[in-house]
């Protein structure tokens, strides 16, 4: 079992800038790979971003040169730095952690934060 509780949402002004934090425990050594999901209203999931055990990275195209994932393997900290953040960035953002036991994959997810890009 993982756990994820998020941090960092809010409301910012577009061109501002927002950092979500997903910190994991539990069953850690589990983890092969973390990211981000966004959910917007009436509009379908998102995969945002993901990052491996190993630092490899991925982006939708509509965040790249945007946001930033990252992670702190000492403090089981995946986070979402995103920068110069549009009204269209609005959504749920949720972070998952995906997981293999025993050769079983698993998928765990955090609570959801709201990011609300307004003026």
């Amino acid at each position: 079992q993982v756990q994820l509780v998020e941090s960092g949402g809010g409301l910012v002004q577009p061109g501002g800038s927002l950092r979500l934090s997903c910190a994991a425990s539990g069953s850690i050594f589990s983890i092969y790979a973390m990211g981000w999901y966004r959910q917007a209203p009436g509009k379908q999931r998102e995969l945002v971003a993901t990052i491996t055990s190993g630092g490899s990275t991925t982006y939708a195209d509509s965040v790249k040169g945007r946001f930033t994932i990252s992670r702190d393997n000492a403090e089981n900290t995946m986070y979402l730095q995103m920068d110069s953040l549009k009204p269209e960035d609005t959504a749920v953002y949720s972070c998952y952690a995906g997981t293999i036991v025993g050769g079983r994959p698993g998928k765990y997810w955090g609570q959801g934060t709201q990011v609300t890009v307004s003026s």
